[in-house]
């Protein structure tokens, strides 16, 4: 058996991407259309330049749909013998197309497909990131004063509000959209060695900054100012980018997690999942996919900042080794936000759940906010250690926290009037409403 006898990848392994218009947006097909795309640009820069013909144009076009539709495969194992894919088209396409390439390098061709490719692909993870922050602004807005549990270290610290919570995940996903949105993605053309010397033999004096801003102007993407053969800004600030953004959708994935545990049953994703064995089981599946490229997509843009060590003008392996990892953020990302925007839409918020766990500590969740109460009459020590005795109370003796102030203070010593809302966690939101309305003001970089 060999690996012709296999079908193409269809994603099996990889839920987070499979079926997402990120898929579709960097499949071998996609890529190899971007791949065609460069070079009829090029061809159509080169005429305006006077390098080759307009008929060649035209002969160049024909050849690149007539090998699109030949699809990827045979390249692909042609590709094996030169090392990489441009080789085995460049030659399928001249011999349909004799001034197809013309002064171009490889390495020119497949960079600014790599570019193209994001550009296509950023366009939908961006309505998708746009999608979650919109929804996840109308959770915001809703729960802006439904109390909840603020949990540090795992345990119950002092009450906020989902809606800050919300405000918070929307924040963090503003940021990586503005980012995302900020990445300049530039054309490559430098030639054999980043001289763009095969251009001027072919027209001597010819005009580079035209040809380049020719060649950028028909993508539409960014005209670079020198080659950036081995001078990787431009794929290292892709993937960080693109890193961040499925870190940052890994964040309300995490809490989701969290959240929607049984015992704590605070949120529930719209559509859960079933289990293979368990048939009660609704799972948090989104969150779960979102989460687990979270955790995958740090390691792949290492790749990408190793390959910043390139040698020479043109490199052997660190160019190379980009490929796989940068395809692989976009889909990771892409996937994330095409889950996050399905989550944040549907997710469900239980705010009679949320203020039972936020009784769970029976009032000590409210215990700072007693103890700054009580030490302008008693002193910041006194205060203190009355807390401490009555919290140990609490716990022992299984009653709330203003009871357990009562049994520790004679009569006279404290207003149980005041002691009942200031044991009462659901009124010690400190400023959260209101963050909650300035991180609402907020909007992306380019809206």
């Amino acid at each position: 058996m060999n690996s012709d006898d296999f079908s193409p990848d269809a994603g099996l392994l990889a839920p987070i991407w499979a079926g997402s218009p990120a898929e579709a947006a960097t499949g071998d097909l996609a890529f190899l259309r971007a791949l065609l795309d460069a070079e009829l640009a090029l061809a159509r820069a080169q005429a305006a330049e006077g390098l080759i013909q307009d008929g060649a144009v035209k002969d160049i076009a024909a050849a690149a749909d007539a090998l699109a539709r030949e699809g990827a495969r045979t390249l692909a194992l042609l590709a094996r013998s030169g090392g990489n894919p441009v080789i085995p088209l460049v030659k399928a396409l001249t011999q349909r197309a004799p001034d197809a390439h013309l002064g171009a390098t490889s390495q020119d061709i497949m960079d600014t497909a790599f570019m193209l490719m994001a550009k296509r692909t950023r366009e939908v993870i961006l309505a998708d990131l746009d999608r979650v922050t919109e929804a996840l602004a109308r959770l915001a807005a809703e729960h802006r004063d439904t109390p909840m549990a603020g949990r540090t270290l795992t345990q119950h610290a002092v009450p906020t509000t989902f809606g800050l919570k919300a405000a918070g995940w929307r924040d963090l996903v503003l940021d990586a959209r503005d980012r995302l949105h900020a990445v300049v993605l530039p054309v490559q053309l430098g030639g054999a060695a980043g001289t763009m010397a095969a251009f001027e033999a072919f027209v001597p004096r010819v005009d580079h900054r035209r040809l380049l801003a020719g060649f950028a102007g028909e993508l539409g993407l960014a005209e670079p100012l020198l080659p950036w053969h081995t001078l990787r800004t431009p794929i290292v600030d892709l993937g960080a980018a693109l890193a961040f953004v499925t870190g940052a959708l890994g964040k309300p994935a995490a809490d989701v997690l969290v959240l929607s545990r049984t015992e704590i049953a605070e949120v529930a994703e719209g559509a859960g999942g079933g289990s293979s064995a368990l048939p009660h089981k609704s799972n948090p599946v989104a969150a779960t996919l979102i989460a687990a490229a979270a955790r995958t997509t740090p390691s792949l843009a290492a790749i990408l900042y190793g390959s910043l060590a390139a040698e020479d003008e043109r490199p052997a392996g660190a160019w190379h080794a980009e490929w796989s990892p940068l395809r692989d953020l976009l889909r990771h990302a892409g996937g994330s936000a095409a889950h996050a925007a399905a989550l944040a839409e549907g997710l469900r918020v239980d705010p009679d759940r949320m203020r039972a766990n936020l009784d769970l500590t029976r009032g000590l969740i409210a215990a700072e906010r007693v103890s700054a109460a009580l030490t302008p009459a008693l002193g910041r020590l006194e205060a203190r250690d009355l807390l401490e005795r009555a919290s140990r109370r609490v716990v022992a003796e299984g009653i709330t926290l203003r009871q357990a102030l009562v049994r520790e203070t004679s009569p006279g010593d404290l207003d149980f009037t005041d002691l009942d809302e200031l044991c009462d966690p659901a009124t010690y939101l400190g400023a959260a409403p209101a963050l909650t309305d300035l991180a609402l003001t907020r909007r992306g970089r380019d809206e």
